[in-house]
Protein backbone atom coordinates (compact mmCIF):
# COMPACT_ATOMS: atom_id res chain seq x y z
CA UNK A 1 0.00 0.00 0.00
CA UNK A 2 1.04 3.68 -0.75
CA UNK A 3 2.10 6.25 1.97
CA UNK A 4 -1.09 7.18 2.77
CA UNK A 5 -1.83 11.28 2.86
CA UNK A 6 -3.98 13.33 4.61
CA UNK A 7 -5.70 15.94 3.47
CA UNK A 8 -8.66 18.30 3.80
CA UNK A 9 -11.98 17.77 2.16
CA UNK A 10 -11.44 20.54 -0.10
CA UNK A 11 -7.64 19.27 -1.30
CA UNK A 12 -9.39 16.06 -1.97
CA UNK A 13 -12.27 17.51 -3.79
CA UNK A 14 -9.75 19.59 -6.00
CA UNK A 15 -7.54 16.43 -6.84
CA UNK A 16 -10.54 14.22 -7.23
CA UNK A 17 -12.08 16.74 -10.34
CA UNK A 18 -8.68 16.54 -11.85
CA UNK A 19 -8.82 12.62 -11.77
CA UNK A 20 -12.47 12.37 -12.69
CA UNK A 21 -11.20 14.19 -16.12
CA UNK A 22 -9.00 11.70 -16.57
CA UNK A 23 -11.26 9.13 -15.82
CA UNK A 24 -13.83 10.75 -18.53
CA UNK A 25 -10.57 10.40 -21.05
CA UNK A 26 -10.42 6.69 -20.07
CA UNK A 27 -13.90 6.47 -20.94
CA UNK A 28 -14.10 8.53 -24.21
CA UNK A 29 -10.60 5.93 -25.10
CA UNK A 30 -12.23 3.14 -24.44
CA UNK A 31 -15.59 3.83 -26.97
CA UNK A 32 -13.08 4.27 -29.39
CA UNK A 33 -11.11 0.86 -28.83
CA UNK A 34 -14.66 -0.60 -28.58
CA UNK A 35 -15.58 0.73 -32.31
CA UNK A 36 -12.04 -0.46 -33.45
CA UNK A 37 -12.95 -3.64 -32.40
CA UNK A 38 -16.12 -3.80 -33.94
CA UNK A 39 -14.11 -2.60 -37.47
CA UNK A 40 -11.50 -5.57 -37.25
CA UNK A 41 -12.46 -8.22 -40.42
CA UNK A 42 -14.04 -11.23 -40.20
CA UNK A 43 -12.21 -14.39 -40.53
CA UNK A 44 -14.00 -17.47 -42.11
CA UNK A 45 -13.64 -20.39 -39.82
CA UNK A 46 -12.74 -23.22 -42.63
CA UNK A 47 -12.30 -25.71 -39.90
CA UNK A 48 -14.52 -28.02 -38.94
CA UNK A 49 -14.48 -28.29 -35.05
CA UNK A 50 -16.52 -31.01 -32.95
CA UNK A 51 -17.71 -30.01 -29.34
CA UNK A 52 -19.07 -32.63 -26.90
CA UNK A 53 -22.33 -31.17 -25.07
CA UNK A 54 -25.23 -32.20 -22.80
CA UNK A 55 -26.84 -31.88 -26.22
CA UNK A 56 -24.49 -34.83 -27.93
CA UNK A 57 -21.73 -33.59 -30.47
CA UNK A 58 -22.22 -30.74 -32.15
CA UNK A 59 -20.33 -27.99 -34.16
CA UNK A 60 -19.19 -24.45 -33.86
CA UNK A 61 -22.31 -23.00 -35.86
CA UNK A 62 -24.84 -25.59 -33.60
CA UNK A 63 -23.21 -23.49 -30.15
CA UNK A 64 -25.04 -20.08 -31.61
CA UNK A 65 -28.31 -21.70 -30.63
CA UNK A 66 -30.54 -19.28 -32.72
CA UNK A 67 -28.20 -16.38 -32.10
CA UNK A 68 -26.35 -13.87 -34.36
CA UNK A 69 -23.07 -14.08 -32.27
CA UNK A 70 -20.84 -16.60 -29.78
CA UNK A 71 -18.57 -15.48 -27.34
CA UNK A 72 -16.42 -18.28 -26.06
CA UNK A 73 -14.25 -18.32 -22.65
CA UNK A 74 -11.23 -20.66 -23.13
CA UNK A 75 -10.96 -22.39 -19.65
CA UNK A 76 -8.49 -24.02 -18.10
CA UNK A 77 -9.43 -27.06 -17.08
CA UNK A 78 -6.86 -29.51 -19.20
CA UNK A 79 -7.22 -33.21 -19.41
CA UNK A 80 -5.34 -33.49 -16.59
CA UNK A 81 -6.96 -31.14 -14.10
CA UNK A 82 -8.48 -32.56 -11.51
CA UNK A 83 -10.38 -29.10 -10.94
CA UNK A 84 -10.88 -25.89 -12.83
CA UNK A 85 -8.48 -22.94 -12.56
CA UNK A 86 -8.79 -20.89 -9.67
CA UNK A 87 -8.47 -17.65 -12.01
CA UNK A 88 -10.74 -19.17 -14.86
CA UNK A 89 -12.99 -20.29 -11.87
CA UNK A 90 -13.07 -16.36 -10.92
CA UNK A 91 -13.92 -15.24 -14.17
CA UNK A 92 -16.62 -17.71 -14.83
CA UNK A 93 -18.11 -16.07 -11.43
CA UNK A 94 -18.22 -13.49 -13.58
CA UNK A 95 -19.65 -14.71 -16.90
CA UNK A 96 -22.32 -17.06 -15.62
CA UNK A 97 -24.70 -14.54 -14.40
CA UNK A 98 -24.50 -12.56 -17.59
CA UNK A 99 -26.09 -15.50 -19.88
CA UNK A 100 -29.36 -14.05 -20.03
CA UNK A 101 -28.49 -10.48 -20.78
CA UNK A 102 -26.18 -11.69 -23.58
CA UNK A 103 -28.47 -13.99 -24.73
CA UNK A 104 -31.54 -11.26 -24.80
CA UNK A 105 -28.73 -8.90 -27.02
CA UNK A 106 -28.50 -12.06 -29.65
CA UNK A 107 -25.02 -13.26 -27.80
CA UNK A 108 -24.39 -17.07 -26.87
CA UNK A 109 -21.91 -17.14 -24.32
CA UNK A 110 -20.31 -20.67 -23.15
CA UNK A 111 -17.33 -21.91 -21.54
CA UNK A 112 -15.00 -24.17 -23.76
CA UNK A 113 -12.00 -26.75 -22.20
CA UNK A 114 -10.45 -29.53 -23.09
CA UNK A 115 -11.31 -31.66 -20.04
CA UNK A 116 -13.66 -34.31 -20.34
CA UNK A 117 -17.13 -33.26 -20.58
CA UNK A 118 -18.40 -35.42 -17.76
CA UNK A 119 -15.45 -33.70 -15.28
CA UNK A 120 -16.48 -30.21 -16.58
CA UNK A 121 -19.90 -30.50 -15.48
CA UNK A 122 -19.32 -31.83 -12.17
CA UNK A 123 -17.13 -28.78 -11.69
CA UNK A 124 -19.41 -26.41 -12.76
CA UNK A 125 -22.20 -28.03 -10.58
CA UNK A 126 -19.72 -27.28 -7.36
CA UNK A 127 -19.47 -23.89 -8.26
CA UNK A 128 -23.05 -23.28 -8.76
CA UNK A 129 -22.96 -21.92 -12.52
CA UNK A 130 -26.12 -21.51 -14.55
CA UNK A 131 -23.93 -21.44 -18.18
CA UNK A 132 -22.80 -24.05 -21.04
CA UNK A 133 -19.60 -25.69 -21.11
CA UNK A 134 -18.52 -27.93 -23.69
CA UNK A 135 -15.56 -30.15 -24.17
CA UNK A 136 -13.20 -29.78 -26.90
CA UNK A 137 -11.73 -33.15 -26.41
CA UNK A 138 -9.62 -34.60 -29.59
CA UNK A 139 -9.98 -31.47 -31.21
CA UNK A 140 -7.68 -28.31 -32.48
CA UNK A 141 -9.85 -25.33 -31.74
CA UNK A 142 -7.94 -24.02 -28.18
CA UNK A 143 -4.25 -25.10 -30.40
CA UNK A 144 -5.58 -23.14 -33.89
CA UNK A 145 -6.08 -19.70 -32.01
CA UNK A 146 -3.09 -20.02 -29.73
CA UNK A 147 -4.42 -21.37 -26.18
CA UNK A 148 -2.92 -24.46 -25.93
CA UNK A 149 1.00 -25.40 -25.88
CA UNK A 150 3.24 -28.33 -26.19
CA UNK A 151 5.75 -28.95 -23.49
CA UNK A 152 8.87 -28.46 -25.99
CA UNK A 153 7.32 -25.18 -27.18
CA UNK A 154 7.48 -23.71 -23.26
CA UNK A 155 10.47 -26.03 -22.50
CA UNK A 156 12.04 -22.38 -21.74
CA UNK A 157 9.91 -21.22 -19.48
CA UNK A 158 9.83 -24.94 -17.37
CA UNK A 159 13.41 -24.95 -17.19
CA UNK A 160 13.69 -21.57 -15.39
CA UNK A 161 12.58 -20.84 -12.13
CA UNK A 162 9.03 -20.96 -12.10
CA UNK A 163 6.69 -18.31 -10.71
CA UNK A 164 5.34 -19.42 -6.88
CA UNK A 165 1.64 -18.74 -8.82
CA UNK A 166 1.84 -21.23 -11.22
CA UNK A 167 3.65 -23.99 -8.82
CA UNK A 168 0.28 -22.86 -6.32
CA UNK A 169 -1.99 -23.03 -9.13
CA UNK A 170 -0.95 -25.85 -10.75
CA UNK A 171 -1.64 -27.73 -7.26
CA UNK A 172 -4.79 -26.29 -6.88
CA UNK A 173 -5.76 -28.22 -10.35
CA UNK A 174 -4.32 -31.72 -9.16
CA UNK A 175 -1.68 -31.30 -12.36
CA UNK A 176 2.04 -30.36 -12.63
CA UNK A 177 2.80 -27.00 -13.58
CA UNK A 178 3.79 -28.14 -17.22
CA UNK A 179 0.19 -29.82 -17.30
CA UNK A 180 -1.65 -26.42 -16.17
CA UNK A 181 0.70 -24.14 -18.25
CA UNK A 182 0.23 -25.96 -21.64
CA UNK A 183 -3.13 -24.91 -21.18
CA UNK A 184 -4.17 -21.24 -21.64
CA UNK A 185 -7.29 -18.70 -20.93
CA UNK A 186 -8.69 -16.54 -23.49
CA UNK A 187 -11.91 -15.26 -25.10
CA UNK A 188 -12.54 -15.96 -28.78
CA UNK A 189 -15.75 -14.25 -30.79
CA UNK A 190 -17.95 -15.50 -33.66
CA UNK A 191 -20.31 -14.26 -35.87
CA UNK A 192 -22.68 -16.18 -37.92
CA UNK A 193 -24.11 -14.90 -41.15
CA UNK A 194 -25.78 -16.92 -44.46
CA UNK A 195 -25.11 -20.39 -42.43
CA UNK A 196 -21.02 -19.12 -42.52
CA UNK A 197 -19.07 -18.71 -39.09
CA UNK A 198 -16.65 -16.03 -38.99
CA UNK A 199 -13.92 -15.01 -36.22
CA UNK A 200 -14.06 -11.63 -35.11
CA UNK A 201 -11.90 -11.24 -31.81
CA UNK A 202 -9.78 -12.68 -29.86
CA UNK A 203 -8.06 -11.82 -26.60
CA UNK A 204 -6.43 -13.48 -23.28
CA UNK A 205 -4.68 -11.83 -20.11
CA UNK A 206 -5.10 -8.80 -19.42
CA UNK A 207 -7.44 -8.63 -21.87
CA UNK A 208 -9.82 -10.60 -19.86
CA UNK A 209 -9.82 -7.98 -16.85
CA UNK A 210 -13.82 -6.86 -18.10
CA UNK A 211 -14.60 -10.93 -16.87
CA UNK A 212 -12.43 -9.95 -13.55
CA UNK A 213 -14.92 -7.82 -11.71
CA UNK A 214 -12.88 -7.92 -8.41
CA UNK A 215 -9.74 -5.98 -10.07
CA UNK A 216 -11.80 -2.86 -11.23
CA UNK A 217 -13.66 -3.12 -7.77
CA UNK A 218 -10.09 -2.91 -5.80
CA UNK A 219 -8.77 -0.30 -8.36
CA UNK A 220 -11.46 1.94 -6.30
CA UNK A 221 -9.89 0.99 -2.77
CA UNK A 222 -6.84 2.59 -0.93
CA UNK A 223 -4.46 -0.85 -1.06
CA UNK A 224 -5.63 -1.56 -4.54
CA UNK A 225 -4.49 -5.13 -5.91
CA UNK A 226 -1.72 -5.24 -3.65
CA UNK A 227 -0.41 -7.87 -5.14
CA UNK A 228 3.33 -8.82 -7.08
CA UNK A 229 6.71 -10.29 -6.04
CA UNK A 230 7.22 -13.61 -4.70
CA UNK A 231 3.91 -13.91 -2.72
CA UNK A 232 1.18 -16.66 -3.52
CA UNK A 233 -1.82 -15.06 -5.24
CA UNK A 234 -4.85 -14.03 -3.70
CA UNK A 235 -6.94 -15.79 -5.67
CA UNK A 236 -8.98 -18.82 -4.62
CA UNK A 237 -11.94 -21.08 -5.54
CA UNK A 238 -15.13 -19.21 -4.18
CA UNK A 239 -16.33 -22.12 -1.92
CA UNK A 240 -12.55 -22.26 -0.65
CA UNK A 241 -11.83 -18.71 0.73
CA UNK A 242 -11.63 -18.89 5.06
CA UNK A 243 -12.89 -16.09 7.09
CA UNK A 244 -10.23 -13.06 6.91
CA UNK A 245 -9.40 -11.56 10.46
CA UNK A 246 -10.03 -8.33 10.53
CA UNK A 247 -8.20 -5.97 8.57
CA UNK A 248 -7.49 -8.55 6.27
Amino acid sequence: MEERRIGTQQEWQAERDALLRDEKELTRRGDELAAKRRRLPWVPVEKEYRFETERGTRDLADLFDGRSQLMVYHFMFGPSYEAGCPVCSSIADTLAPQVPHLRAKDTVLVLASRGPLAALLAYRDRMGWDIEWVSTVGGDFNRDIGFLHTEEELRPFLEGDIPVTVVQNADMCGTTPAGYVTEGPGLSVYALDNGGVYRTYVSTARGLEPAMAYYGLLDRTPKGRDEGGARPHWLRRHDEYEAAPAGG
